[in-house]
């Protein structure tokens, strides 16, 4: 579980730092999913941070040729993540950059990602992990779980890196068994 931040300015930080290492210009549901998605930041302190930060020119935005509003990091904002976005814990900053990518890459192939589970008594738990992807390509498989430690740890590396499960699972499926030994 990660810790939350509650200060405006270290959540204004954290908004801009994962913005200008994206890399590209988001709508606003991009920008929302990739700053609450691991429950760093609540969606409330969000919106007001973020609209702090446009009204500040800190994000710029400008309406793609489809009239969505897309947002992207001034050379100010760039500047103020780059000097002090060492302010919000490494492993908060490391993990949630990599969520972010992994869900705006998983959108452009049009996948989706999701996990939950069931309680079936006795302490066990079925956990379902799931990507869907727009052509129809789905990824599904349910597993016993003995605790609920084991469940919430399961769900928890499922969320990290999907894309890992994934390609794992089709490996050894495959008989491909270096898959496990490669970096």
């Amino acid at each position: 579980m990660q810790i939350p931040i509650t200060d405006k300015n270290e959540i204004k930080i954290f908004v801009l730092y994962l913005m200008k290492n994206v890399g590209m210009e988001l709508d606003f549901n991009n920008v929302s999913d990739i700053v609450i998605q691991d429950n760093v930041v609540s969606y409330f302190d969000f919106a007001i941070c973020f609209a702090e930060l446009v009204e500040a020119g800190h994000v710029l935005v400008d309406k793609n040729e489809n009239g969505v509003e897309m947002y992207r990091v001034s050379p100010t904002g760039a500047e103020v993540a780059d000097e002090l976005s060492s302010s919000i814990l490494s492993n908060i900053r490391e993990i949630s950059l990599q969520n972010a990518k992994r869900h705006l890459s998983f959108q452009r192939i049009g996948a989706s990602v999701d996990c939950h589970s069931e309680d079936v008594g006795d302490g066990k738990y079925r956990v379902t992990f799931e990507i869907r992807q727009k052509d129809g390509g789905d990824f599904r498989i349910s597993v016993m779980a003995d605790s609920k430690q084991n469940r919430d740890r399961m769900m928890l590396n499922f969320k990290r890196r999907p894309d890992v499960v994934y390609r794992g699972t089709l490996a050894l499926l495959s008989g491909d068994v270096n898959y496990i030994f490669e970096p």
